[in-house]
């Protein structure tokens, strides 16, 4: 007797338990990529031979086009790989089951264990058959407004997958589109916000700081970052030949901070605004690393654009530390999380100084005080602050 006999003899289709679970029993799981692996396991225990699955799904960060969720039997969890915006054009993409979902195939079922010349040509059926699989089938997810995302499942049982089998996971599919949808969408609201105001601002609004006025205050080493000449570049410039130049440029210098743990709050026409909680070990260090990379990066833009007849980039950095108000500010319609304080104006008032005393990055002596480790930092006078009635001790650091 199949497992399929056992469950209609007990008035239970097969499979029917998975789907109750899907529906009743993950309402406290966040991540569909732990949905997704349990789903497998529990379809293997309901007797349904899976061996290897796939969820494939958009999500439109501004990185990469989405990620495919993979699971095969053994494994603890499922796997998450991401997907770039060209894997159109790969070809592990052209001609696969992937590609015919997406060019509005309802079904895919592929008889792996019979000879390879009769069935479809790709890749991944080969690398499939290596693996010992034997059937394969595939489905669209549908998720509102027609938006096709895939599931794949795959088995070694010798014969395929039974016909039982196969309706069991057919039924499966309205029910983790739903689930999964809900998912992707709280998953996809994290993305934006993260791409936007930054992960600790994102998890902040997530949690509920979204009232005017909401939010902390928090003691942080501060980084302001202005590129020279920008009104005349823009004036001179191809628009897009500008929007490529910031982009270059934003990407030599974030990609640093981020890297050292420090939170890109704004980024303000030519310039960015950067803090480096001193909650976390080593703050005011881990800015200086960011700093020296983001220079070293600096001058490999710069040898790019001189081999294109580019003048080279010129940018000012402002360093301080202090405590700031971090939290919601604006109308009632429309907020902003972002810092303010004096301690932003500050490190804002030192990097229009930079033009002044001809060094690119100039930190305060607060700042330079709670450096430890082998940085050159160099004192180069106390000068008088727009706004500040005292003069402020600078030191340059050249990275």
């Amino acid at each position: 007797m199949t497992a399929s006999d056992v469950h209609s003899a007990s008035g239970q289709r097969l499979g029917d338990e998975v789907v109750d679970w899907l529906t009743n029993g993950t309402s406290d799981e966040r991540f569909i990529d732990n949905i997704f692996g349990q789903m497998c396991v529990r379809l293997q225990r309901a007797g349904i031979p899976v061996m290897r699955a796939s969820l494939h799904v958009q999500i439109n960060h501004p990185q990469w086009l989405g990620a495919r969720i993979l699971w095969s039997d053994g494994m603890e969890g499922a796997e998450i790989a991401r997907v770039d915006y060209d894997v159109r054009e790969r070809s592990e993409y052209i001609g696969s089951p992937a590609s015919e979902i997406v060019d509005g195939a309802e079904e895919i079922r592929e008889n792996l264990a019979r000879d390879p010349k009769l069935g479809r040509q790709h890749a991944v059926y080969d690398d499939m058959r290596a693996m010992g699989l034997t059937d394969y089938v595939a489905w669209p997810i549908y998720h509102t407004l027609g938006k096709r995302h895939i599931v794949t499942f795959a088995t070694d049982r010798r014969g395929g997958f039974e016909h039982a089998h196969v309706d069991a996971l057919r039924r499966l599919i309205p029910v983790l589109a739903l689930v999964s949808e809900i998912r992707i969408k709280n998953r996809l609201a994290r993305t934006l916000l993260e791409t936007y105001v930054g992960p600790h601002a994102g998890e902040m609004i997530l949690a509920g700081a979204t009232r005017r006025g909401s939010g902390e205050t928090v003691r942080a080493a501060i980084m302001i970052c202005d590129l020279r000449d920008f009104t005349k570049i823009s004036d001179n410039w191809p628009r897009d030949d500008v929007i490529d130049l910031l982009n270059g440029y934003f990407d030599a210098m974030v990609e640093p901070i981020t890297q050292h743990g420090g939170e890109i709050l704004k980024f303000i026409g030519d310039g960015l605004l950067a803090i480096f909680p001193l909650s976390q070990p080593g703050a005011c260090e881990k800015l200086l690393y960011a700093v020296t990379d983001a220079r070293r990066a600096m001058e490999e833009l710069n040898a790019r654009h001189a081999e294109s007849g580019r003048a080279p980039l010129r940018y000012g950095i402002g360093i301080h530390v202090g405590d700031v108000m971090y939290g919601n500010i604006g109308s009632r319609s429309r907020l902003d999380f972002t810092v303010i304080g004096p301690a932003v104006n500050m490190a804002s008032r030192m990097e229009a100084l930079t033009k002044q005393v001809g060094r690119p990055v100039l930190m305060s002596r607060a700042f330079a005080e709670l450096v430890e480790g082998p940085f050159a930092l160099e004192r180069v006078g106390e000068f008088p602050v727009r706004g500040f009635s005292d003069p402020i001790e600078l030191f340059a650091f050249e990275g």
